[in-house]
């Protein structure tokens, strides 16, 4: 009971991380569209986009870094916890320069000729993508210090610093354009609140858990880069989905209808996204439970929150789709409402279709198969960058969100049907009636007022 209790205070503290500053970042979009208008907002995604299709040079050390750390503290082996954290630490920094060479490099073609954006904005947008690299290598090593805490428990810090920074952006982004500033000004803000961050946790722990540096064998060496290397195509895949729709639209339709599309999803990015939180802190707690064989205690969680999960994202999801058109009319305005309602209710729809597969990859990492999760999620991005390279030559952005929820519909289920009696020793029959239909029948009744 008191380890039930331990994990659901650590996912409410991971949920709680991020809730604030995604309903600031929400609730201030309507501000930041109106002071940096609507084709500087598209630049503002595609250079974030950008940066995020970069970050794929990431081979996703992070994921074996939590998966060790988490599994060498509840062994007790200090020694091999401070080198993976310092194998871990010197990936990302190669990482982070490496890729701020590259995007440093490609700024100017990027911007001029690979992207249609008017030429009376491409001086300033070659100069974001410029300052973007370095905020590239800041990002990479405050991403990583940023995991740390989560894989050793300590979620209540972990939630605190970013509930505390992701706070400040929103709001001092909104300060910043008042007082006159662009999207160079932005950049600017982003890469000093990453130094601030990374240097806070790091302080944090190397002066309250007693982290400190061991030179990393080649034991830690070769069990994180065999981790990682299957890992990194999870990560491949969700960068390359994430930021391919944007990609695609901005190359086909431009920045401006971007903006309608990119809107809408991100709202629903940012709601879905918090629940996920809830799910993430079963991948450093299965890794705990398999090193000490605990398996039963597993099983039970995992239909337990693969349950509730469900019916959170679907009730949820349901709710985005139903209100769509008054979602976005008291939010962005009725004018926007009506080119982005049917984008808003098909993407959450998405969501809910992919949230169902949170739990059980969460888990199937955490016992040490980040192939089976690498190879679905990879199929997964190229079937849906394909389909959405198909609908958005079709039917624009429209086209996009279909092709969104026709992938996560196909993949989901593949993959679930997959894993379940093979890397997964959990039966999918009980998954599918537990997990999936006890909490879609008890989302039928409002679905149906909906």
């Amino acid at each position: 009971m008191a380890r039930s209790v331990g994990l659901m205070r650590g996912a409410a503290f991971n949920l709680l991380g991020a809730a604030v500053p995604a309903l600031l970042a929400v609730l201030t979009v309507p501000l930041v569209v109106g002071y940096l208008g609507q084709e500087d907002y598209g630049l503002l995604m595609l250079v974030t986009s950008i940066m995020g299709y970069f970050a794929m040079i990431d081979i996703n050390v992070t994921a074996a870094s939590t998966k060790f750390v988490a599994q060498h503290h509840a062994q007790g082996a200090q020694r091999q916890m401070h080198q993976t954290v310092a194998f871990g630490l010197l990936i990302y920094v190669g990482i982070g320069l490496v890729g701020a060479a590259a995007l440093w490099t490609f700024a100017t073609p990027l911007a001029t000729e690979v992207f249609k954006i008017s030429p009376a904005r491409q001086l300033d947008a070659v100069r974001a993508l410029q300052w973007a690299a370095l905020g590239f290598l800041v990002g990479q090593i405050q991403v990583y210090l940023q995991s740390l805490p989560g894989a050793l428990a300590r979620y209540d810090l972990a939630g605190s610093v970013e509930a505390g920074f992701g706070t400040l952006l929103p709001l001092l982004t909104v300060g910043l354009l008042m007082l006159g500033g662009g999207l160079v000004e932005l950049i600017w803000l982003r890469i000093a609140l990453g130094c601030v961050q990374a240097l806070g946790v790091l302080s944090w722990l190397v002066g309250r858990m007693k982290l400190r540096w061991a030179r990393p064998d080649a034991a830690t060496r070769r069990g994180m880069l065999s981790f990682s290397a299957f890992a990194f195509l999870s990560r491949f895949a969700a960068l390359s989905y994430s930021h391919g729709d944007k990609l695609i639209i901005g190359a086909v339709v431009g920045a401006g209808p971007l903006t309608l599309f990119a809107v809408p999803a991100m709202l629903v990015n940012r709601v879905m996204a918090l629940l996920f939180r809830l799910a993430a802190v079963l991948f450093p707690h299965a890794a705990q439970l398999a090193a000490q064989d605990r398996m039963a205690e597993l099983q039970a969680a995992y239909f337990s929150a693969a349950r509730y999960l469900c019916f959170l994202n679907g009730a949820t999801a349901l709710l985005l789709a139903v209100l769509a058109p008054a979602i976005l009319t008291v939010w962005m305005g009725p004018g926007f409402a009506a080119s982005g309602a049917t984008i808003l209710a098909l993407m959450a729809l998405a969501q809910w279709s992919d949230s169902l597969t949170h739990v059980p990859s969460l888990v199937n990492d955490g016992l040490g198969h980040p192939r089976v999760t690498g190879l679905f999620a990879l199929a997964r991005a190229l079937l849906g960058l394909g389909l959405i390279a198909v609908g958005v030559a079709q039917a624009g952005i429209a086209g996009a969100a279909w092709a969104h929820l026709a992938a996560s519909l196909l993949m989901g289920a593949a993959f679930v049907a997959f894993v379940h009696g093979r890397s997964l020793p959990f039966p999918l029959r009980r998954w599918l009636t537990e997990a999936t239909l006890r909490p879609a029948l008890a989302l039928l009744p409002g679905a149906a007022l909906g």
